[in-house]
């Protein structure tokens, strides 16, 4: 088992959110696979990647998962919780890789694990 207190946040914590289409690509790979390995590299907490049921954008394209639409028609969220330094000096990195799409950094209280109580 993991010592979840290695992976300790430093405050203040931030959460950034990446909203992007699931067909995007960085160089020949999935982009959010491309954008964990970014933020791994750089030495961040954790991140989790979570594919959308339906969403819109700037373009108001519907995006929508399942029979709806082209295949992998669908949003992609990415949401990672660092400190706010650590995710300010990875954005440079991670800010080029995305040509459409939103990043939203979000002030965040992080909870300890019940033994640190």
């Amino acid at each position: 088992m993991t010592d979840q207190r290695s992976t300790r946040i430093e405050p203040p914590a931030k959460i950034l959110v990446m909203i992007f289409d699931a067909r995007d690509e960085w160089e020949g790979q999935p982009l959010h696979e491309a954008l964990v390995s970014v933020l791994e590299e750089h030495g961040i907490a954790g991140a989790t990647a979570l594919h959308g049921v339906m969403g819109y954008g700037a373009h108001r394209g519907v995006h929508r998962r399942g029979l709806i639409g082209p295949p992998h028609d669908e949003p992609m969220t990415l949401v990672v919780v660092e400190s706010e330094r650590k995710l300010r000096e990875a954005l440079p990195t991670l800010r080029p890789m995305v040509a459409e799409g939103i990043f939203v950094l979000l002030d965040a209280e992080v909870i300890p694990p019940p033994q640190d109580y």
